[in-house]
């Protein structure tokens, strides 16, 4: 993840800054919250308080989830709308406006998110990469660092814990490698 996140503005001048810092805050923000890609693309600024460091999400079955957001995530989107000429402290009448817009103004779609999130990943020399790796390394982590199976189920706005627990085997082939390193009769 480390790698995918600093290969986020590559080339500047490939692009415009608004662009790059674009592109930066959303592979940011997909890794800091764990959001789905139709998630993400479907934000609105005032979706991201900066007061309290979350993003209010309409996920699946337009159920509403408050999820924390990292304060890397937090100053890239602050980075990116200021370039954009959005205060996120007080954005005003553009509150209700796209988090992420093209060059026309329109909202992103998911397409545009998945080259997005590739791009990165070729620079930064994987393959493979896709917007739903981001979340899936979100949840691994948080669950690798000791965060419990339901907050990340809330997190990722899972409905049911069956499907959160599918990120539970890397975690549990994990503990397997620890206790055959650490026990002395493992």
């Amino acid at each position: 993840m480390a790698r995918l996140l600093s290969s986020a503005d590559p080339n500047p001048k490939a692009g415009s800054a608004v662009r790059v810092a674009r592109d930066r805050a959303m592979l940011e923000l997909l890794y800091s919250s764990g959001l789905r890609a139709e998630e993400t693309v479907s934000l609105a600024v005032s979706a991201v308080d900066p007061w309290d460091g979350a993003v209010r999400v309409f996920g699946k079955g337009s159920k509403e989830r408050l999820v924390p957001v990292g304060e890397p995530a937090l100053r890239a989107v602050r980075d990116y709308l200021k370039l954009r000429g959005i205060d996120l402290m007080s954005p005003g009448e553009q509150a209700r406006s796209p988090l992420f817009v093209g060059r026309s103004g329109r909202p992103l779609n998911v397409r545009t998110l998945r080259r997005v999130v590739d791009g990165a990943a070729r620079v930064a020399g994987l393959r493979h990469a896709h917007p739903h790796l981001l979340r899936h390394s979100f949840a691994t982590h948080l669950l690798n660092r000791g965060c419990d199976l339901r907050s990340v189920q809330d997190m990722l706005g899972h409905k049911n814990l069956s499907t959160t627990q599918i990120y539970t085997h890397v975690t549990t082939e994990r503990l397997r490698q620890v206790y055959e390193k650490a026990h002395p009769r493992a």
